[in-house]
């Protein structure tokens, strides 16, 4: 079994995946990750314990990531299973709504103007959407930036195309961390995918 943990955007969620999601919880909320994640993780445990356990790394929010990292590595440690790492762009593929398999771009607001693009075998990148580069062929995008995005791309004659999921869930963590497992996908550290530096306040003179 494996318990995966998503909180790089402003989602908390957990779910115990064993061939299939066995049991998930998930709050929306834009703080208080780091004291919301505990209470799912046990109510979704329920006494149970996995064999390896799976977070998104982002890219995402600061907090969030930072959150998610610190607890599924000390879950990890504590239990003597494997620690694996998903980003956000593949949790957000796993559930995307794909059937004729085409590649999916994931755009996520980065909340400052600009989105962080994360494409298939390349790192994430943050970008103005004038900046946005021209896909080869039709694509989809997920995300909460997907329909800006697609928007944007389509005005210059792109093929793209929106699709759920907007907000990325511990479901396609797990999905994706089973494949690494069993070695049909390369396996990833679970370290954070920091694009932009963390906000911070001035400080005060």
């Amino acid at each position: 079994m494996i318990l995966a943990l998503e909180s790089a955007g402003p989602r908390c969620s957990v779910a115990l995946w064993d061939g299939a999601v066995v049991a998930e919880a998930s709050r929306d909320e834009a703080r208080g990750h780091a004291s919301i994640l505990p209470v799912l993780v046990q109510e979704v445990l329920a006494g149970r314990q996995p064999s390896a356990v799976a977070a998104g790394v982002g890219p995402g929010g600061f907090t969030g990531l930072r959150a998610g990292l610190a607890l599924a590595q000390g879950l990890a440690l504590a239990l003597g299973v494997p620690l694996l790492g998903v980003t956000t762009g593949e949790a957000l593929a796993a559930e995307a709504d794909n059937p004729d398999a085409l590649p999916v771009w994931a755009a996520i607001d980065n909340k400052r103007g600009r989105i962080f693009l994360e494409r298939p075998a390349l790192p994430p990148v943050a970008l103005d959407e004038a900046a946005l580069p021209m896909p080869e062929g039709p694509i989809l995008l997920a995300g909460d930036a997907a329909e800006r995005t697609a928007a944007a791309l389509a005005a210059r004659g792109a093929d793209a195309r929106a699709v759920p999921p907007l907000l990325a869930h511990a479901r396609g963590v797990a999905r994706v961390a089973a494949a690494m497992l069993a070695g049909e996908l390369p396996r990833r550290a679970a370290e954070p995918l920091y694009i932009d530096a963390p906000a911070t306040t001035s400080p005060r003179p």
